[in-house]
Formats: structure tokens, sequence, C-alpha cells
């Protein structure tokens, strides 16, 4: 079998049913193979996007993404993406041709370093130079993508290894020596720490993308209801907990609710799963949480006191550990103490949601943004798969829009490409076609991923994308005001598209709406289309996303309204 037959083969063997790539002249044999194989490829119209619709695809469905671009100019397009998925651990295979073996570092046309230049933007990374490797790397990038913590693995494949020929033999085992994944979790600890929770009289979980990851969203309800703690979920973990379940608060940190904010300053005890401690939830490291013990369980033993050292650190899968946690927690339970501050702890919670609760604004003169969110909910009724650009639009949706499941909200929490939602969400769609998926993007972010409103047409993806139109790079604007004395620099948006031609030149719907009233008919009309739709909302242009925790803030030191001109810094 050629090369190329032989990786198309190998992609076959692990279950892959889609490829989003863009041609070249190196990755030309592959895709030539691809000409009879039944592997669906997915043109997108730029790499950076294959890569986000990989993690659309992998996002959505928990199956690993696979992305192709070729040498060159189409594999650094690739690099944002699998940065991306590094920052939020993101099963994805990419696939890049290099030229010839022979002419590797010889300058030749479209040679890029692909290997080097993706080192530390990948879990792992691979040149294959040789036909006969081809196969075991192949398998062992998927191996490396899934298990363990997830992460993109880069495999860069030479234009003569796609062009040979060689025996084709199946592998059917895996062996790295240097790479071990602790899944089990420590006995002992995961009894003391059982322990420990029940002892708390002012616990909180606070779960992150790892319960999404390990799938361990049944796990955690278990685990919440067992200890009866408050519960947070980070940008990434919206859904492991329902937003309808009574112990969900809501997301904490830098834009995260009051309630949520001030429990986790005030907590004696912080169940931390799956969650890597980002500066974005902690603000001030040194105010943070600071009379909390911390109980921290991951997969990921770096992660372990990376950022806030752990009284009781528990090493392995969620999936795997929680049952066990709560096994102990049963056998306990009868014997646990008087609850009593746990019952204090729950009506102090309750008092902080009902003195600033995440409450939408609503005009009768200009459609507020979080009105938009507000209506977006209502009608996705927390089961949509909903993915979101970069911005404040991306705050209002996490603070507004309830997730019932996980693998519903999708977005770039680490590190906040825009231009992610769109493509993003004509991944989720590829992956899930009898699904609606929406994608909310600001008027900037929107305008980096245009082109892909021409794949959403050739592959008849019924993507609703709705742009939160405000005229600015909303979250700078955001800080400029604050912080920079409202000088605003380079973040207004003087021009925007008309959708209704923007869209029409692509062969769909679009529509602009302005007024508060027409708002709901809107989106009803934009969900109920049978192909993509196109909605421009156009929002009042100078709302700030509230509560907001300044950078080098304590989390309790939360601005919570508009502040007074005088009070914006000089």
């Amino acid at each position: 079998m050629s090369g190329a037959k032989i990786l198309l083969e190998c992609l076959a063997r692990e279950g892959v049913d889609t490829i989003f790539g863009y041609p070249g002249g190196v990755t030309l044999p592959l895709y030539d193979a691809m000409y009879d194989n039944p592997i669906r490829h997915v043109l997108v119209r730029h790499e950076q996007n294959a890569a986000f619709a990989a993690q659309g695809y992998a996002r959505s469905t928990g199956k690993v993404g696979v992305c192709c671009a070729t040498s060159g100019p189409g594999a650094t397009n690739l690099v944002t993406g699998l940065v991306d998925a590094m920052m939020d651990s993101i099963p994805v295979v990419a696939l890049t041709g290099q030229v010839t073996a022979k002419l590797i570092g010889s300058d030749a046309f479209q040679e890029a370093d692909t290997f080097g230049i993706t080192r530390s933007a990948t879990k792992h990374n691979y040149l294959v130079k040789n036909i006969n490797e081809l196969p075991q790397v192949i398998h062992e990038a998927f191996y490396i993508a899934a298990s363990g913590r997830p992460g993109p693995v880069l495999v860069d494949v030479t234009k003569d290894v796609f062009q040979g020929n060689a025996h084709y033999t199946p592998v059917t085992s895996i062996h790295l020596p240097g790479y071990k994944v602790y899944t089990e979790g420590h006995t002992g600890q995961i009894r003391r720490a059982a322990q420990m929770m029940l002892e708390a009289e002012r616990p909180m979980i606070y779960a992150g993308g790892g319960i999404v990851l390990s799938n361990a969203s049944e796990e955690l309800r278990e685990l919440v209801e067992l200890v009866d703690a408050p519960t947070v979920c980070t940008l990434m973990g919206l859904g492991s907990l329902p937003s309808e379940h009574p112990n969900f608060i809501s997301l904490p940190g830098m834009h995260g609710s009051y309630a949520a904010n001030m429990g986790m300053y005030n907590t004696d005890l912080i169940i931390a799963l799956g969650v890597r401690f980002d500066d974005r939830v902690t603000g001030r490291l040194n105010a943070f949480a600071p009379h909390a013990r911390i109980i921290h369980v991951d997969i990921d033993p770096a992660e372990i006191s990376k950022i806030r050292n752990a009284d009781l650190p528990i090493v392995g899968d969620l999936k795997r550990v929680l049952p066990k946690i709560n096994a102990v927690l049963k056998e306990l339970k009868t014997e646990a103490g008087d609850r009593t501050g746990l019952r204090a702890w729950w009506k102090q919670m309750r008092e902080w949601k009902e003195e600033h609760p995440l409450k939408p604004v609503v005009s009768d003169t200009e459609i507020k943004p979080q009105h938009l969110m507000q209506e977006i909910d209502r009608l996705t009724q927390g089961k949509a798969i909903v993915t979101s650009d970069v911005g404040q639009h991306q705050m209002w949706a996490a603070q507004l829009i309830r997730f019932n499941e996980p693998r519903l909200w999708i977005n770039s929490g680490g590190l906040g490409s825009m231009g992610f939602g769109l493509p993003s969400a004509l991944g989720a769609q590829v992956a899930n076609p009898d699904q609606l998926v929406v994608a909310i993007c600001g008027d900037g972010g929107f305008q980096m991923s245009i082109p892909e409103l021409a794949t959403l047409v050739n592959f008849g993806l019924p993507v609703k994308v709705i742009v939160m139109n405000n005229g600015y790079l909303g979250m700078v604007r955001q800080w400029q005001e604050l912080f920079y004395a409202n000088r605003m620099s380079q973040v207004t948006l003087d021009s925007f598209p008309d959708v209704v031609q923007l869209a029409g030149a692509y062969g769909f719907k679009g529509r602009t709406v302005e007024r508060p009233a027409e708002l709901a008919e809107a989106l009803q009309t934009a969900f109920s289309e049978p192909g993509p739709y196109l909605l421009n909302v156009r929002v009042s242009p100078t709302e700030n996303v509230y509560p907001m925790v300044p950078a080098g803030g304590a989390i309790n030191e939360m601005v919570l309204t508009p502040p007074q001109p005088a009070e914006i810094r000089k």
C-alpha cells in the first residue's frame, strides 16, 4: 500500500469518520487517496479554522478531532488552533505534509520546521520520514491525544512517505515506556478526602473541564448531593452539573457571580475537581480562599500544587476516582456529626445569591446584550450546543445561558482565540447533524471567520450564527474605559457588512434586528430555519460585563455596577 493509503487505513481503525482540512502540494498524494476513501473530508476555507472545527467536533463528542494541512503556511496556520487545544486539553490529531525528506533543511518551496514550531504547541509531535514507522506513529498519536490529560498531537509526514509503498501490518499494541497515566487514585487519600468533606462546615465544590473530559458528570452530581456542597463550574466546566441543579451557583472568577466568588473566598474547604486554578478564577492568588484547605483531584500530576498548594492531592481519572469517594461518603455519612455549620453556610450562600443575582438587563429602547442571552436561553432550554467567540458576549453567555448537560458549551477558554465561534460550531454540527447548534459571535470575532459561511453552505450545515454587534472590540473597550481613563484606542469597528446581502451572497438567509420588541421573533425565525442563518443583533454599544474582578484584585473585590465618571482611573 502507499503511505497515503496506510495513513487512511490507520485512521479508519481509529474510528475516524471526518477530517477537517485544506489540501496543498505536499499533501496531494494523501488527497488523491481520499478520493476513493469513505472518510468524510470537510473542506474549510482556512487551516486555522480546520483546527477549530476539529475542536468543535472533539468537544461535542469526546472523540479525537482530526485536521489536516499541507507543508509550510498550511501547517503554520494550524498553530493557533493547536495551542488553543493544548490550553483547554482537547484531543486533536493534526496531520501535516512536509517536503521530501532529502529536501529538508534546503529552504525548499513551502518548507517550514513544523516539528520544531509545534513542539511547545502540542502534547506531543512526530516527524515521519520512514514509511515503516507510519502505522505505529499514527496509533500512538491517537492514544496520546485521548489518554491521560487529553491534548493535541501533530504528525508531520514527508511527501516521499505519502508516495512510497510498503507492506501494511496492523498495529495491535501501544507501548510507550516513558508515558504513564495514573487513573485510580490513592485509596488512603480517597478515604481522607471523604472525611474532610464531611467535616467541613463551609465546603465548596470547584468543578472544571476535567469533569467534562472524563465524562464524569453523573459521578459529580452524586458527590454534590452526598456532600450537599454549593458548586461552581468553571468556564470549561459549565454543564458538568446541570444549571438547574439546586446546588449549582454559577461561574466563578473574573466575571463570576457575587455568590460564587464570595463563596470561594469564605469557604473552609475547596474540593477542586479537574481544574488548574486559572488566574481568571483565582484573582490575586495570595488572597484566594485564605481560610480553605484544598482537595485537588486531577489526572495530570503536573497540575497538583502548581498554582495553589494542595492539602490533599489525588492523581487520577475523575471517572474512576469519584465513584470511590462517593462509596466512602456513603459509608461514613451515617457516622457524620452535627452539620449545623453546613446549614448556616447554605443560608449565607442564598443571601449572597439574592443580594446580587446574575440578572438580565432589559431596555425598551435598545437591545441589551444580557437580553439577547436571556432570549437565547429561553429558546434553547439548556439543550442546544452553543459555541462562542471570545469577548464580552462569551462572558454574558456563560453567565446567563443554562447548560443542563456536558458538551453543550464550546468556547476558547485558556487561549481566548478570537475567530473560534463559527468554525467550532461548524465542527460541532458535523458531529451532531440533528442537534441545534448556535454560534454566538462578536462583530470582531465574526469578521475573523466569515469565509466559513461558505463551508456551512457547501456541506448543508444548519448552524445559527448570532452576531452580538456593539460596534466595538467590546472587552478591550471595557478595559480602556475602566482602567485607561476612557482613552479609546483602536477599538471601534466602524464598518460591518449588510448581513442580508452577505448571507444572500453565500446562498442563505440573514437579517439585522435593532429593536427589543423584535428580538424574540427574530431568534425564533433563525432557529426555525432549516438551513444556516445569520442574525445580526445590534446591541447597546457601551454596556459592560459585571461583576468584574479587576486585574490584580482579589476574588471578593468585585466591581458590581458601572463606576461613576469620577471613579474611572485617570
